[in-house]
Order: structure tokens, then sequence, then C-alpha cells
């Protein structure tokens, strides 16, 4: 009994003296993984940042980094509210599988049974479109996001606007990143349901998660301890108005923080479960969301494929998916104007990492992500910050060279067919709206469904006008006339998209 009662004492000293050593451990973890974003964040220039880390079904990290707004003095915390933006698409994809759950919608139903004034371009695709496509970007129809970019209009006539975009490929046969589809599935929660789809997220997922700060759609956040939006605009980091996604709002409109990211990213790796047991959808259900659905062709993929190098790429319900080091993930990015996030999962370890930035395009959100998997799950060393500022830093120079080669292929000495003042008017278009033409010092004035965007050009060369939209995060805008045989003007290629001149 003495020797048993010894080796006991030892082995109970043996754990102490390791879980002593492990805490610290995971401290120098959480210590040096601190270190590493805020050199991240400066390193691309992103004014402010928020981060989460969950494991094993807690919260093992979360911190605000930098400032709310270029030039003043509010810091980011937790709370900060920063644009979901597409992140948002798998909460939707989250509120139908519930509808699901309850016998109310299937994912193999058409979409027209739903919504029977629903049409596409083709009618074969609006007959065998499924609710399951709403979610996977395999319609057939291409980026259709100038129905509500270039456009104002509720999001009834958004989706009517559909009937008239012409197909990019057949039904199921590719893959082109669509957002107007999750607003279609954002009707459909609301014609099944009988709450708009703002409502319905609201009381089934943030209500239940706890999730207090999160909000709907950007028109609702009213919190002072909110983000602003940065752009590089003439070499610099410039704040600009924030965007909106309100009208495809199932698509990308939802507002949240840190704090709350943590609550759905502990729910979404534990098969939706929260307090008590409790679940968002089935076991069945939560695993159909992840399961993929279709292939990501490589040109549709992130650029980062170039450094991970996964086997394969798939799309579920509201997430891309790849390989990485033997593991699948789960991730998805948020973009709009201004404004980035990014929502990562490896299920194998029960490890989610959630981004915010309020800074364009900022790939660090990427190199956080993959750093945060290895970091805190499968091990390893490698800088992934300094290999993504390499690749989207030669990206953009590539951008750069492809403007100058443009530029530079300028005909000199070339003039307008006709007096400057003979190409104002109004150009229209069935799908596209109006365009309005007006002279102002030699200038052409572009003005776009009444002030949804404009634009100021100068003569480029022959029947060409180039230059810059009035929100200069827009870029550069090229407008090219076309004169039919009288010598008349007859239509307007703006940004290629053709508007034809009204008598």
């Amino acid at each position: 009994m003495k020797r048993t009662s010894l080796v006991i004492s030892v082995l109970f000293l043996f754990i102490n003296s390791y879980s002593q050593q492990a805490a610290p451990s995971l401290a120098k973890q959480i210590q040096d993984f601190d270190t590493y974003v805020e050199q991240s964040r400066n390193s691309w220039q992103v004014p402010g940042l928020s981060i989460a880390v969950v494991k094993d079904g807690k919260v093992i990290f979360k911190k605000g980094y930098g400032v709310r707004e270029l030039g003043k003095p509010d810091k980011v915390d937790t709370q900060t509210l920063f644009a979901c933006a597409s992140t948002t698409k798998a909460m939707t994809a989250m509120c139908m599988g519930m509808l699901v759950d309850e016998g109310k919608v299937n994912w193999d139903d058409a979409v027209i049974k739903y919504l029977p004034d629903f049409k596409l371009y083709d009618p074969y695709v609006t007959r065998e479109l499924k609710i399951r496509d709403l979610f996977t970007h395999n319609s057939g129809v291409g980026n259709a996001d100038f129905l509500w970019d270039i456009m104002d209009i509720p999001s009834d006539e958004v989706l009517k606007k559909m009937a008239d975009v012409k197909p990019s490929y057949s039904l199921r046969s590719s893959f082109i990143y669509q957002n107007i589809f999750y607003l279609a599935a954002g009707k459909v929660i609301e014609k099944v349901s009988g709450l708009p789809w703002e409502k319905f997220v609201a009381a089934r997922i943030f209500e239940p998660l706890g999730m207090t700060r999160t909000v709907p759609m950007r028109k609702d956040v009213k919190d002072p301890n909110q983000t602003s939006a940065h752009f590089f605009i003439h070499n610099a980091v410039t704040v600009i108005e924030l965007s909106s996604a309100d009208a495809i709002a199932p698509a990308g409109s939802v507002w949240s923080c840190a704090d709350d990211m943590s609550k759905w990213m502990l729910s979404m790796l534990d098969s939706s479960k929260y307090e008590g047991g409790k679940r968002l959808v089935t076991a069945k259900t939560w695993m159909e969301m992840l399961k993929p659905q279709v292939m990501v062709t490589a040109g549709e993929f992130y650029p980062t494929a170039q450094l991970t190098k996964p086997n394969w790429t798939t799309y579920g319900l509201g997430w891309f998916q790849q390989d990485y080091r033997g593991h699948k993930i789960n991730f998805h990015t948020g973009s709009l104007f201004g404004a980035i996030a990014i929502n990562g999962q490896l299920p194998d370890e029960k490890l989610g990492v959630y981004v915010f930035g309020n800074y364009d395009h900022a790939e660090v959100r990427h190199a956080l992500m993959f750093k945060a998997f290895d970091h805190f799950a499968l091990g390893g060393t490698r800088d992934w910050n300094s290999e993504f500022l390499k690749l989207y830093g030669g990206l953009r120079a590539q951008g750069v060279k492809a403007v100058k080669e443009f530029e530079t292929k300028r005909v000199a000495n070339t003039t307008s067919s006709l007096p400057v003042e003979q190409y104002a008017g109004k150009y229209t278009d069935p799908l596209y709206g109006e365009l309005e033409v007006t002279v102002q010092n030699k200038k052409l004035l572009i003005n776009i469904n009444n002030n949804r965007q404009k634009a100021t050009l100068d003569h480029w060369h022959y029947d060409t006008f180039r230059g810059e939209y009035d929100k200069a995060w827009n870029g550069i805008a090229l407008a090219q006339f076309s004169l039919n045989a009288t010598g008349k003007i007859e239509k307007i290629n703006f940004d290629g998209i053709e508007f034809k001149r009204q008598k």
C-alpha cells in the first residue's frame, strides 16, 4: 500500500508540475500571437482591427487594435462594430436550415414554389433552380452586383431585374460568385416564416446566442462605438464614406463585433449548439451546410491558393472550403468598400478565428487566419504575413503596370468627332437604367441613375473620354462613344456597360 501511495504521489506531482508548465505555455502563445497581430496590422497600414480566436469550446483570445477612424483617438475594442459583409451568408444559410428542420422548406425544392414571380433570363433555369442553388453560386448567372451598386432600387426590383441578366454559363456547370441569389433566399425565408429576413436572423440567431450588439442592417447601426471605412487614395490611407449592403441584406448587411462573433463561432464549431445543449439546427442540417456542395474554379478562388496550394477548393452553403496541411477548413471573407472581415474554421481542432478590419481589401485577414491555425493547433513558424504581403503586393504591381501600359497606348493629338457639347444628353438601358451626360469647362460630367455614381471625364483620344469617379475609391472611369452612319452619337460604353442615346 505504501508503494502504491508513493507512486500516486509522484504521479500527482508530475501532473501538477506539467499543468504549471502548460499554463505559461498558453500564455506565451497568446503573447506571441498578440505581438504578431499588431505587427501585421501595421505592415498593412490597417487603421483598426479586431480579432477573436476560439478553441475547444472556449474563447482563448480576443482583442481590438488601432483606431476606429484615422486621425481620431477612439480605440478599437472587442465591442467595436464592424461590417460582417459576406460572412453574413453563413447566417442566412443557417436561417434556411432552421426552416428545413421545421419541414417548411426543402433544400431541393424549386425556388418558384415559394417565389412564383421569380424569373431568370433562361426559362429552364427559372423552372429548375433549387433552394440549394441560391447558396452555391453555380446558377449560370454571372455577377450582377450592378443591380444594387449603380442602381438605387428596392430589393424586390433588384430581383425583378434578374430576368434581364443573361446567363454566363449553363446551370450548375461552373462557379461565379453571386450575391443576388442570397437576397432571393432571404425572400424565401420571409415567405415561409412570415418574418422579414432581418427580423428572423435577429430572433433566431442573435437573440439565442446572446449576440446583443449584432445588428442585421447597416441603417440600424446607431452605436457610437463603430468603425469608419478607409481606402488607399492618391498615395494615402483615407477615410471614405461607409458603404451599405442593405439592398441585398441576406448577402452581407450584418454589423457585429469580436465579442459577438466569438459566440457565433463557438456555436458553429459545436454543430450549432449553444446554452444548455440547445441547437440552432439539427446535427444533420449543420453537416449539410458544411458539406462540400460544388467545386470552385481556380479563377473564382482566392489568390491565397498560390501559397497554400490546396488540392481541392469547394463551396458549402455559405462557406468556401479547401484542404490545408491535411485538414479541411471552412472560411469566408467579407468585403465592402473600406471594410474587411474573415471567418475561418479548423473543425478537426475545434478552432475558429474571426478578423475585422476597417481598410479596403487588407489581406492581413488571410495571414492572421492561417497564422492562428498554425499557432494554436497545427504548429510551425511560417510567416504568413510576410508571404501574403509579397503576394498581394505583386498583384497590385501587376495592376499598376497594366494601367501604365494602357496609358502608353493613348493616341496623341486627336480630337473628338464632334464638339464636346454634342455628347451631352440622356442614355438609357432597360437593365442598367439611365446615364446622363452634361458638359462643364469642356469636361463630361457623368451621372448614373440619379447620382448613384458620378464621374468627371477629360478627352482621352478620338471619341473616348477618361477620368476619376467623384467617389475616388471607385477608380478611373472610361467612356467610349459610338457614332452611327449619319455621324450622330448612337450609344456610350461606360466601363463596359452600354447605354443607348435617347432622341
